[in-house]
C-alpha cells in the first residue's frame, strides 16, 4: 500500500509541476521580453544624457570664459602682439572687440586698462586666426 501511494503522490507532483510549468512559461518568456526592453530603454536614456551634456557645453564655455577673465592678467605687450599677428589695424582690432582704436593704443601703451568685459572680448579672440579674424569683420583686411 505504501508503495501505491508513494507512486501516486509523485504522480500528482508532476502533474501539477507540469501545469505549473505550463502556466508560468508565458509570463517568464514575457518578463524576459519586458528586461530586455528596459534594458534598451536604460542605453537610450544613457545616449540622450551624453547628448545633452555635448550640447549643453557652449553654456558653460561662456560661463568658463567669464570665470577666466577674473584671472587673466593684462599686459599691453601682449595686446599688441596679438593684434599684430592677426594683422589689423587698431582701429579693426577695436571693433572686432568692440571698442574704439583710441582705447586700443592707450591699452597698448599702458595708459589704461581694459574694463573685465572688454577683457573677456580680448580672451574670446585670442583664439582666433587671420581668416576668421577678417571673416568675423566682414572681410577688412
Amino acid at each position: 500500500m505504501a508503495n501505491l501511494s508513494s507512486v501516486i503522490k509523485s504522480e500528482i507532483t508532476r502533474l501539477a509541476r507540469k501545469e505549473i510549468k505550463a502556466a508560468t512559461d508565458p509570463l517568464r518568456k514575457t518578463s524576459a521580453v519586458y528586461r530586455r526592453e528596459i534594458a534598451e530603454l536604460k542605453r537610450n536614456v544613457a545616449s540622450l544624457r551624453r547628448e545633452i551634456k555635448t550640447h549643453a557645453r557652449p553654456a558653460r564655455a561662456e560661463k568658463d570664459v567669464a570665470k577666466k577673465t577674473r584671472n587673466v592678467r593684462f599686459s599691453p605687450k601682449g595686446l599688441k602682439t596679438l593684434r599684430v599677428r592677426l594683422g589689423l589695424s587698431a582701429a579693426h582690432f577695436g571693433r572686432l572687440i568692440g571698442a574704439s582704436g583710441q582705447s586700443i593704443y592707450n591699452w597698448e601703451s599702458g595708459k589704461a586698462v581694459p574694463r573685465a568685459s572688454q577683457q573677456a572680448a580680448i580672451v574670446a579672440v585670442r583664439g582666433l586666426g587671420k581668416r576668421e579674424a577678417a571673416r568675423r569683420l566682414g572681410g577688412v583686411e
